[in-house]
């Protein structure tokens, strides 16, 4: 989990019973591979099968950055507009997958999904999008589906 600073975050994932390790960047705007390689040896990775690299959160700098992850997923949630594609091009065309948060709440903002697929596959054509809700949980069992075969097909 990476931030500027706090714990925030890790202490929530730690208390939902996962292992977390806090990175803090001290102003830094991004993760990188030496400060995940940092992190890792905290972990006991032979009984791990999946590691999430939360970077920080902006769509600038950790797009331009290699924190030496094997797929790389970003979130944008329905608040944010669709039309962060078009100013931030670079996050949208270093990922291999797109979740669109917060379907839920689509109503109440003037968010063109299709839209935002169309202009997302002019820069990536082979981005998976998925759309979720993580509060209801809508789209995440897609999302899930999608993790555990990429897991399974890793490791053949």
């Amino acid at each position: 989990e990476g931030d500027i600073d706090s714990m925030v975050d890790a202490e929530k994932i730690s208390a939902q019973g996962t292992k977390s390790v806090q990175l803090r960047t001290n102003g830094a705007c991004h993760l990188d591979a030496p400060m995940i390689e940092a992190a890792l040896k905290s972990l006991d990775l032979k009984n791990l099968d999946l590691v999430f690299i939360e970077n920080v959160g902006n769509l600038v700098c950790p797009a331009e950055f290699d924190t030496g992850a094997v797929n790389k997923t970003m979130i944008l949630s329905i608040p944010e507009g669709d039309d962060k594609v078009l100013k931030y091009p670079l996050m949208f065309s270093v990922c291999d997958n797109l979740i669109i948060n917060k379907i839920d709440c689509a109503s109440f903002f003037d968010f063109n999904t299709e839209l935002l697929k169309e202009r997302v596959k002019k820069l990536n054509p082979n981005i998976n999008i998925f759309e979720v809700s993580a509060k209801t949980g809508e789209g995440m069992d897609t999302w899930c589906d999608w993790l555990a075969k990429s897991i399974e097909e890793y490791q053949e």
